[in-house]
């Protein structure tokens, strides 16, 4: 059965799809929820190079995308580009990643996903720490309600104190840091 279906009066289930924006709980981080397109499903083949991702041996157009501009061996040309110590990726990535690459391809495996987020150059994503398993995936996101510059400081901080730091952030921040440009617009 599906793994989310308490939507499905409103809106239909259907599986992922390559290009779909989705909500699911981070494989890597428990508790936490990214939200991140879909660029390769079970079957693809993915490989980046430049900062081009390339799906089935096909670059992809995606006007969607933010660049900042920063370049990195790793991020921009994966996964022909081992991973350092220094470049942010899982031990348990490290580990598997050469056991999904084929003729210098990942390929995705049954009922998983591979995903990016669309603010390329600045996005902790399937690059770091992997796939994203079938039954982590909890839907499609129906529009952003707010969008705040989260500080790099703050990712993936869990404690008191840390959440307690954002949300002092947010008030003194809240009209200078808050991506006016993409509050209350549908996702696409």
């Amino acid at each position: 059965s599906p793994p989310t279906t308490w939507m499905a009066p409103i809106i239909p289930y259907r599986y992922p799809r390559f290009g779909d924006v989705s909500v699911f709980l981070s494989p890597s981080e428990p508790g936490i929820y990214f939200v991140k397109r879909i660029i390769g499903v079970p079957g693809d083949h993915i490989h980046l190079r430049n900062g081009v991702v390339y799906r089935n041996d096909q670059p992809l157009s995606e006007p969607y995308i933010m660049r900042d501009g920063s370049r990195d061996q790793y991020r921009d040309n994966f996964p022909s580009t081992p991973p350092t110590q220094a470049s942010g990726v899982t031990r348990r990535w490290r580990r598997t990643l050469a056991s999904f690459i084929v003729d210098g391809n990942l390929v995705v495996p049954n009922s998983e996903y591979f995903v990016m987020g669309d603010n390329r150059d600045d996005s902790y994503d399937s690059r770091y720490w992997g796939f994203v398993p079938q039954q982590n995936m909890v839907g499609r996101p129906m529009f952003v309600y707010w969008s705040f510059e989260t500080p790099p400081s703050q990712y993936l901080k869990t404690s008191v104190g840390d959440r307690l730091a954002f949300v002092g952030n947010v008030v003194e921040h809240f009209f200078d840091e808050t991506r006016w440009n993409r509050t209350l617009r549908q996702v696409r």
